[in-house]
């Protein structure tokens, strides 16, 4: 077992230095997400605009 021959080693000397480090860095903040249900209904609705147009053509033609 390793033995520690400091004199009166402090245990939290480390903690301290460790909260100092994570006061000083903080992490960065996350982006916010762009909302997908926007997207969904876009690419929903060309379905739908190409399926009406579809549909007319074959009708009238």
């Amino acid at each position: 077992m390793a033995q520690n021959n400091e004199p009166n080693p402090d245990p939290a000397g480390t903690t301290q230095h460790f909260r100092r480090f994570v006061d000083d860095n903080p992490e960065p903040e996350e982006t916010a997400r762009r909302p997908i249900l926007p997207l969904v209904l876009a690419g929903v609705g060309v379905v739908l605009a190409i399926g009406i147009i579809v549909a007319l053509v074959l009708a009238f033609a």
